[in-house]
């Protein structure tokens, strides 16, 4: 949407960002990538070439798939979004009611998921919508929508996370934002310039959080990591661990262009403690939940948490996961819909096979399974380990580094 090149340092090489960058290949942007170096050549706002017949493949990135169809608001020929197996089961009607209200026409699979197609407007209308899922990718399509559409956009949404909001006010777009105690009130103009960015991408809290899993529930251990993104929206595990007792530091913080970046140091507890979780801290810790289940599953006494249904809304069914993960390891729990109850035992360990398959290829039960094994001990066959190329290629390489036996 820019004018001009803009320049991304530090990238993550993974399948979602590849899909990402031949996305907008296909909206006639050229982009040039060099190993963790990434050019963009906008072509601004309204410069996107739409050709007939265009497909677009989300694969596994629900991101990707929801913020670009709200770039494609006002294609003047039907765009198709398809995606992998996984994401083709995710809820697509969420994005599809606010940009019809725009004047876009959507049709989706059974009136739900992908396969998409969106025929733009080139008559769109504002719109004022209420975001109650807590979802930011929502949002954002929504704010990408507004960014092309004459006059003024609401969106009274549920707290989620807030990048774009802040990306948009550091390059001082026509966004305002109004933080109320359960909401946030956001309006957006139409967008009609915007100025290159270069961006040094920090550390992903994301993806740390596996390592710091790893070292709260290994005796006696130590972690720094470097130049960590701590967005208060998205820092949830970090505030529920500290709630356990883990004892977590900041330090070098700093404001990167509308972000807060610090180095993170944790050190693992004598006893982790359970905890009952406040809903509130859900949103900023939704991709996190499996590993700080694995935590409560070592902690002394009885965890709760609720409010949890968004977890079943992501690349598979994470709560029914992370209940089946916790049961195969002689975890006791109980679990709803929405909820899991988690009964601790700080001396467990395991002392037999695991078999973990068909979850839809979902890089976080992966992962966490991988840190489970590590953790607690046993013999884990674990399947699909390219599920992990989404998101962190790096991830086994990563753990052999430090020592751990993986095959």
């Amino acid at each position: 949407m820019a004018n001009g090149v803009s320049k991304a340092k530090n990238l993550l090489i993974s399948e979602d960002v590849l899909a990402a960058i031949k996305a907008v290949r296909k909206l006639g942007v050229k982009v040039y990538l060099k190993k963790q170096t990434c050019r963009v050549h906008g072509v601004g706002v309204d410069g996107y070439k739409y050709k007939k017949g265009l497909i677009i493949d989300a694969q596994n990135s629900g991101t990707l798939g929801r913020l670009i169809t709200g770039l494609l608001v006002d294609s003047p020929f039907p765009i198709k979004i398809v995606g992998d197996k996984s994401l083709s089961r995710r809820d697509f009607k969420r994005i599809a009611k606010p940009l019809k209200k725009f004047g876009a026409k959507l049709k989706l699979n059974n009136n739900y998921n992908l396969p998409l197609t969106i025929t733009g407007s080139q008559n769109l209308k504002p719109i004022k919508y209420s975001e109650n899922k807590g979802s930011a990718q929502v949002k954002s399509s929504i704010i990408f929508a507004g960014a092309k559409t004459n006059g003024k956009s609401i969106i009274k949404s549920k707290k989620s996370r807030d990048h774009t909001e802040r990306l948009f006010k550091y390059l001082k777009l026509p966004l305002k934002l109004k933080r109320k105690k359960n909401f946030d009130l956001i309006e957006i103009n139409k967008v009609k310039k915007i100025k290159p960015l270069n961006y040094k991408i920090p550390s992903d809290l994301s993806s740390c959080a596996f390592f710091i899993a790893l070292t709260v529930l290994t005796k006696k251990s130590k972690l720094t990591i470097k130049n960590v993104n701590i967005n208060s929206t998205r820092k949830g595990m970090l505030t529920i661990l500290k709630k356990m007792g883990v004892k977590i530091n900041f330090y070098n913080k700093k404001n990167y262009k509308g972000e807060l970046i610090s180095d993170i140091f944790i050190k693992s507890p004598r006893n982790i403690k359970s905890i009952k979780c406040p809903p509130n801290l859900n949103s900023g810790a939704i991709d996190e939940f499996l590993v700080i289940f694995l935590i409560a599953a070592k902690a002394k006494g009885v965890s709760f948490f609720k409010g949890l249904e968004e977890l079943d809304k992501k690349e598979s069914p994470r709560l029914k996961w992370g209940s089946k993960i916790l049961k195969s390891m002689g975890v006791k729990i109980v679990s709803t819909k929405n909820s899991i109850r988690i009964y601790g035992n700080p001396k467990l360990e395991i002392n037999k096979e695991i078999i973990i398959k068909n979850y839809l290829k979902d890089h976080r039960v992966f992962m966490t399974c991988v840190i489970a094994a590590l953790s607690f001990g046993g013999n884990w066959k674990i399947f699909d380990p390219q599920s992990i190329q989404t998101s962190f290629p790096n991830f086994l390489r990563i753990l052999k580094d430090i020592g751990a036996k993986i095959n």
